[in-house]
């Protein structure tokens, strides 16, 4: 089995006693993969992610902007075999929402080994350069039945050709963390096979698999295999459910097997999950609490149950619909108990008092018409999150949908995250989530521009989402919500 395992560093420079301590401190992630053009060659595309925070960003007209320089050489030991030096301009900053970005470089090299070399500079910045290096492998993919490394993505949407991370007819932002937390569901990932026409049928097996590499053991139950039609290029775009893999190290490996069940050829995609599995209590023989009980009428145990998905994980949603279905008070009762013995054992009557007043404040500030107030973005992203450290508010535009920024300067781990409500129907309360960069959130790198798509001409209203795309890993019925 061939292992390639995803060469992925993070880029830092500690600050020296010379430089001010408001400067910030330049931070990337760099990663590289191999594919194939028939025509032109085997190539490698090398993948930057910026951490948005850690640019100096200046003022422009609409917002902020950074500008980092980027030089890269490739050498075969001494010789430079080819290089670039650019500057890339970030985004425009808005509203303080600081993200990261991305950028992408292809350099076409024969087989052989090389030296990846770089410097990056934050131009606005007063901090040094930062250099590294890293020894690559080119394989031939030319004339053979191979495949190319296997990218994992953040998010995809349906692109055209003149995007840098354009690749069969998606616009594919990298993923450069191999590390899965339990709010991520989903691997979404694209690799392409070569030469499969060498074969001589026209059809041939993939299979996915998923092993971990500590155990050796094959999850069996997530094992799958799929028909392909055989051609000079078979590009392969899928997104793997990963909710029920616990936390361990896996292998992700798809292997091309012909009609005959020859293996061809197989590659593999490296990750770590963490993700503490649920525990089913037995409701059958709970004993329920007086005080549970008396904190709930009749008419408002099968609300208080549902008002508990916010803060469930897909497995305990699933259990909260079930009961539900059954109409069953007593046993709608006990399961709103027992979440709470799980989840708070030692206070689990006054952690549900909580958590009850705070369903009652975004029922009153977040309902509408048509939806409960955990139901509403806001207010389940309120009861999964707390309480917002700022709120900037924006209901009056003539060119923009009244829209909210909640910025969290801490949620669990994480530090200062931002999610984006806006209102496209102009009534009923009803804002949406646009855009956040919290993981496992929508993420929308378009969310200016569909704020912008308000119009007031003739006193029509563009539809909001008339040129939003759907997105691989960030929501859509088909492909599929990073979570």
């Amino acid at each position: 089995m061939k292992l390639i395992q995803t060469i992925a560093f993070l880029l830092s420079l500690s600050f020296v006693n010379s430089i001010s301590a408001q400067a910030p401190n330049l931070r990337a992630y760099m990663d590289n993969k191999q594919f194939y053009a028939p025509g032109s060659g085997n190539y490698i595309e090398i993948y930057f992610q910026f951490v948005g925070y850690s640019i100096q960003y200046l003022p422009v007209t609409e917002g902020l902007q950074g500008e980092v320089a980027v030089s890269i050489q490739l050498l075969n030991g001494t010789t430079v075999v080819a290089q670039d030096a650019y500057r890339l301009q970030s985004p425009i900053m808005k509203d303080s929402i600081i993200d990261d970005f991305y950028d992408v470089k292809r350099f076409g090299l024969e087989p052989g080994k090389y030296t990846l070399a770089l410097e990056l500079l934050d131009v606005n910045s007063k901090n040094p350069s930062i250099k590294a290096s890293q020894t690559i492998v080119i394989e031939d993919l030319s004339d053979a039945i191979t495949s190319s490394d296997i990218e994992a993505i953040e998010y995809a949407t349906k692109g055209d050709e003149s995007s840098i991370f354009y690749k069969s007819g998606y616009n594919m932002i990298p993923r450069l963390s191999t590390f899965y937390p339990s709010q991520l569901t989903s691997i979404p990932v694209y690799f392409e096979f070569y030469n499969t026409q060498l074969l001589e049928d026209s059809i041939c097996g993939l299979k996915q698999s998923i092993i971990n590499t500590e155990t050796g053991i094959e999850l069996s139950e997530l094992t799958s295999y799929t028909k392909e039609t055989t051609g000079e290029v078979l590009p392969i775009l899928r997104n793997v459910d990963i909710t029920k893999i616990p936390t361990g190290k896996y292998a992700l490996t798809y292997t091309l097997i012909s009609r005959s069940m020859n293996e061809l050829t197989t590659q593999s995609y490296l990750f770590e999950r963490s993700n503490d599995l649920e525990i089913t209590l037995d409701l059958e023989t709970m004993v329920l609490d007086p005080s549970f009980q008396a904190s709930i009428s009749n008419d408002s145990v099968a609300y208080f149950l549902e008002s508990l998905i916010p803060i469930s994980k897909p497995a305990e949603i699933k259990n909260i619909i079930e009961v539900l279905k059954t109409k069953d008070i007593e046993k709608e009762r006990k399961h709103i108990q027992a979440f709470w013995l799980k989840t708070s054992p030692g206070s689990s009557y006054e952690s549900w008092l909580r958590y009850k007043s705070q369903v009652q404040l975004v029922e009153r500030l977040y309902s509408n018409n048509f939806q409960e107030g955990f139901e509403t973005d806001r207010g389940r992203v309120y009861l999964q999150y707390g309480s917002p450290t700022n709120v900037i508010i924006k209901e009056v535009s003539p060119t923009e949908y009244p829209y909210e920024i909640w910025q969290y300067n801490k949620i669990g781990v994480f530090s200062n995250k931002r999610f984006i409500f806006y209102n496209p129907d102009l009534v009923n309360n009803a804002y949406r989530l646009l855009h956040s960069d919290m993981l496992g959130e929508l993420k929308n790198p378009a969310w200016p521009q569909i704020l912008s798509k308000r119009s007031t001409v003739d006193g029509t209203i563009d539809n909001p989402n008339s040129n939003v795309q759907k997105q691989f890993g960030s929501g859509s019925s088909d492909l599929f919500r990073q979570y």
